[in-house]
């Protein structure tokens, strides 16, 4: 079994990697079965996270994350994390619907929580407030919301 602190960087890594687009590293983080449930992706397979991860849109440059890992036991890992990234190209909304870049710097901040066999990644669970960024880029106030 590998340890917390080897469990956090690992994630920390693949956390990377995905924002990066960076496919072997994703790999090797992560077992054939991976499972993975976030805000905006679902997968059952590393096939799967990795052809969401290259169907990401590109509206989003200059992308930072900082991870700061949690003491957790067993075969879990978990860090808290923010992204700090620029709008700089259309944002596809759903519905036909295009929010043209703003050039507005956001920041999101969420969590995830990763299971291990034996020294990868076989289950990711990501937390997240998506409607922070549409705030930040001036879609809607947080009164406009219904919590």
């Amino acid at each position: 079994m590998t340890t917390n602190d080897e469990r956090a960087a690992t994630l920390a890594r693949a956390l990377h990697a995905g924002i990066a687009g960076d496919r072997k590293a994703v790999e090797d983080a992560c077992t054939a079965d991976v499972r993975v449930w976030a805000p905006a992706l679902t997968a059952g397979s590393l096939a799967e996270l990795l052809d969401a991860l290259d169907r990401r849109d590109a509206a989003f440059s200059d992308i930072e994350l900082a991870t700061t890992p949690l003491d957790v036991g067993g075969d879990f890992a978990c860090v808290e994390w923010t992204v700090r990234m620029t709008h700089s190209a259309p944002l596809e909304l759903g519905g036909g619907t295009t929010l043209d870049a703003t050039g507005e710097r956001v920041t999101l901040n969420g969590a995830t929580i990763a299971e291990f066999a034996g020294d990868r990644i076989c289950a990711l669970r990501q937390y997240w407030d998506e409607f922070a960024v549409f705030e930040q880029l001036g879609m809607f106030t947080s009164d406009d919301v219904l919590y």
